[in-house]
């Protein structure tokens, strides 16, 4: 079984959780005898053929010009690091926009027919392409969403036009059995993809908009949303708040809807000791980007009252986002000084190391899908603290689940846990064994049934 996977992060390339979910997700696809063409929002037309458990690390390149694959393999030939390997494919740790606006003004189809010809399709780019008439059958109105709503020059939209131009080319040369499709940014895409392969599609679900926008949000993303999941033949949704949102919200058919939950993949270090750590008091960790969805500002203001109290404790915001300009004054205001620390975006080696220095985890979201960040804390022996508003409290226990805006009930705990750290270790320690059984290789296998089921129905 070959799975042709979309995804817009993919380790190296994170800018999120999704990122480490493809990867530990991608793993055990491969260890199930799963293979898988990876396609990336590169800036040269390329894919990852992944075919052994260790491809995931490597990272193997392909592209669609053999002359560009030969100097690719000669100049790259000394380097043994994947991220400066990627560095030549245009991607540094975050995905890029390679192509100019206008150029996409070009690009006037995507798809091309049984003779090799292009056909021109439904104007995806901006409305400076003739409209296109449509009937009103499903199929039309999910295109004319994509040809209406995918537009605007803000960065994200001009980077999954061309993510979606370079997939859509690429995936014709290619021979796989079923497309796998993550997140509204490679929706698009995907469906441009089922729709000239007939090939079925499975996109999986790790965040919709109103989670991200904690509201309404951006209504052409609802489009896309809606746009992916309804022409899609399988919706994997990350956990049962998540599926309740796809129905309820997008009002999607819950015949096609499987949940998988979310699991981790933690390269876990020796947990420090007292003399060992960068702080003598307890430090208490955000980690994750600082947006409104995360609830990052509960964190702010559960700080500030704790410190009143434990003025020896150190609180980190570790992640970036639209939210820390206005946090980072708010901290000024409440005097927090060096106590309340901004991390700033973190790779995986500082990431492992700042969980090796903290004590408590706290992660008071608003929305929550999943939220992998407490997993990987809790492998660490960290207590969690974590909303009810998440997926990942359907799949632990020994964690405190707290509604998102009870500061009061959230100070209370933090403060019990500080004063009393050998019941914060013994919570630890079962948050530890619990969180060893949430594995990628129990995930993988659902999926990789719920790929069996779809191509055995032929749909």
């Amino acid at each position: 079984m070959r799975i042709l996977m979309l995804t817009w992060e993919f380790p190296p390339v994170i800018a999120g959780g999704l990122g480490m979910a493809c990867y530990g997700m991608v793993k055990s696809l491969l260890n199930l005898g799963v293979e898988i063409d990876l396609i990336l929002p590169t800036k040269k037309a390329a894919y990852f053929p992944l075919r052994k458990v260790e491809d995931a690390d490597l990272l193997p390149v392909r592209f669609a010009d053999s002359e560009i694959q030969e100097k690719f393999l000669v100049e790259t030939r000394t380097i043994t690091l994947v991220e400066e390997r990627l560095k030549y494919l245009g991607i540094s740790g975050r995905p890029e926009t390679y192509i100019n606006y206008y150029d996409l003004l070009k690009y006037q189809s995507l798809i091309k027919d049984d003779n090799g010809k292009y056909e021109v399709v439904h104007n995806l780019i901006t409305a400076q392409i003739a409209e296109t008439s449509y009937t009103e059958v499903p199929e039309d109105i999910m295109f004319a969403n994509i040809r209406d709503y995918l537009i605007g020059q803000e960065d994200i939209f001009q980077k999954v036009q061309e993510y979606t131009i370079r997939a859509t080319q690429m995936a014709q040369s290619l021979q796989y059995d079923l497309i796998h499709s993550h997140d509204w940014l490679t929706y698009p895409a995907a469906m441009f993809i089922k729709r000239v392969s007939a090939k079925p599609l499975v996109v999986h679900m790790h965040a919709t908009e109103f989670d991200r926008a904690g509201g309404a949000g951006d209504e052409r993303i609802h489009k896309i949303e809606f746009s992916g999941m309804t022409y899609a033949d399988r919706v994997i949704a990350v956990s049962k708040y998540t599926a309740q949102m796809v129905m309820t919200r997008y009002r999607i058919d819950s015949g096609k809807l499987r949940i998988v939950h979310n699991a981790h993949i933690t390269h876990v270090k020796k947990k420090l000791g007292l003399n060992q750590k960068l702080f003598k008091g307890p430090t208490i960790l955000f980690l994750g980007r600082i947006t409104l969805q995360k609830g990052p500002d509960y964190f702010l203001d559960v700080a500030a009252r704790v410190l009143e109290k434990h003025p020896r404790a150190r609180f980190i915001m570790a992640g970036t986002g639209d939210m820390a300009r206005k946090l980072l004054h708010k901290s000024a205001f409440y005097r927090l000084k060096n106590r309340f620390l901004f991390a700033g975006f973190l790779n995986r080696e500082e990431v492992e190391n700042i969980l090796a220095n903290s004590d408590i985890y706290m992660l008071p979201s608003v929305s929550e899908p999943f939220g992998i960040a407490p997993l990987e804390a809790m492998a660490y022996g960290i207590t969690a603290v974590i909303s009810k508003q998440s997926g990942v409290s359907e799949v632990v226990k020994n964690a405190f689940k707290i509604d998102f805006w009870d500061v009061d009930k959230m100070t209370e705990t933090i403060n019990y846990l500080i004063e009393n750290p050998d019941v914060r270790e013994e919570i630890g320690q079962k948050g530890m064994l619990e969180v060893q059984k949430i594995r990628w290789d129990s995930a993988a296998q659902l999926i990789k049934t719920i790929y069996q089921d779809t191509l055995d129905q032929g749909v």
